[in-house]
């Protein structure tokens, strides 16, 4: 039984919301033994919690110096301890750095904030929509004349927050097996969604990029690269940049290729956009499918989260699975000779306190301690 690329690495993750625990949820996923950290125990299933799937749960008063104590036990068995505290608190609960890697030098301590441990920032409390903001990804999106919209919290949260987090933690992993030392990797949310910017820089730099909503090829100002609805007031995404692409979609749609031949002119594209906007309106989604799913014309459906999974070729992939009753993502990214496992559903947190404990040397009597003295909820 294959067991992911990550099998044999054991990562400690402090409860936490959003982007760390998504970060925990991508390792658990590709091998890696995930025991997270609750604050209170419950006997109801976190079904819903998707990025709890694949994890061992402990649960644990934190206010409690005992339960301090079994964290750092936890750390020396460990190669990696996640957490997305405010700075500071995990050191003033005794559980930092210091306090872990006196326990493990070899550890790797990953840190999640929106702003980062050092900077005016650091103290204040933010979401993904305020880190994207002062990154200058938020500026970018939306129409012209209008507010910017938020991309939902892909950018900040999990993009430039916990994908990265994920990356560094690795990044270290690797480096620790050679010099056998561990480190600090401080993600921030804010570096992250900047560095996702990196090609909106190039074109600036390149004279290529406004620095305005909706004056680009790829923020919805070209007519060859946007959403259109159709007829049965559904919507599709047309993406066709490059000349042959493009030369496609005026073929399939009918366009007149003389009325459309000024493709790269920005003083022709509000012009464009409102015809190839009459010309989608034509038809229904299904039938601009037919037309042209599986071309060159970089086309899809845009479709809503209930018919994402049974799209065909999501289908043919697996894409998407059910696990426990609850449609979610698959694995990703694939591996051809050591793929992930199935992922288990989540279970009730809390559920595996007493086998983490024991795994770490704590025999009946110590856990008993353990309770009476409030270090286990």
């Amino acid at each position: 039984m294959h067991l992911g690329p990550l099998n044999g690495l054991r990562v400690i993750e402090l409860e936490a919301l959003g982007a760390a625990p998504f970060a925990g949820m991508l390792l658990a996923d590709l091998g890696a033994e995930v025991i997270s950290v609750t604050r209170q125990s419950s006997s109801e299933g976190r079904l819903a919690e998707i990025s709890a799937r694949n994890k061992k749960s402990i649960a644990l008063n934190l206010k409690r110096p005992e339960a301090v104590e079994v964290v750092l036990r936890l750390c020396a068995t460990a190669d990696v301890l996640i957490e997305g505290l405010r700075p500071g608190v995990a050191e003033r609960l005794g559980f930092g750095p210091e306090a872990c890697m006196a326990r493990n030098p070899r550890l790797v301590y990953g840190r999640m904030t929106g702003w980062g441990q050092r900077g005016p920032l650091a103290q204040a409390a933010g979401h993904d929509i305020n880190y994207i903001a002062l990154s200058g990804a938020l500026h970018a999106i939306g129409r012209a004349g209008q507010r910017p919209v938020p991309p939902l919290n892909l950018v900040g949260d999990f993009g430039g927050g916990g994908m990265l987090l994920a990356f560094g933690i690795m990044c270290a992993v690797f480096e620790a097996r050679q010099s056998r030392a561990g480190q600090v990797v401080d993600a921030a949310m804010l570096d992250g969604s900047a560095a996702l910017m990196h090609l909106m820089h190039s074109l600036k730099a390149k004279g290529e990029w406004i620095d305005e909503r909706e004056s680009n090829i790829l923020d919805g100002a070209a007519h060859f690269y946007d959403t259109y609805e159709t007829a049965d007031g559904n919507y599709i995404a047309i993406g066709s940049i490059e000349p042959q692409f493009y030369s496609l979609l005026l073929r399939l749609t009918g366009s007149d290729p003389k009325e459309f031949i000024h493709q790269r002119d920005k003083a022709h594209w509000p012009a464009l956009k409102r015809r190839l906007a009459e010309v989608f309106l034509s038809r229904t989604r299904d039938e601009w499918i037919k037309a042209m799913e599986g071309t060159d014309v970089c086309f899809a459906p845009v479709l809503s989260m209930e018919e994402a999974p049974r799209h065909p070729h999501n289908q043919a992939r697996g894409t998407f699975i059910d696990v426990g009753g609850v449609t979610q993502a698959a694995p990703a990214p694939r591996f051809s000779r050591t793929p992930a496992a199935t992922p288990k559903a989540p279970q009730p947190a809390g559920s595996d306190t007493q086998a983490v404990l024991e795994a770490v040397g704590y025999g009946p009597a110590d856990i008993e301690r353990l309770r009476n003295a409030g270090a286990l909820p």
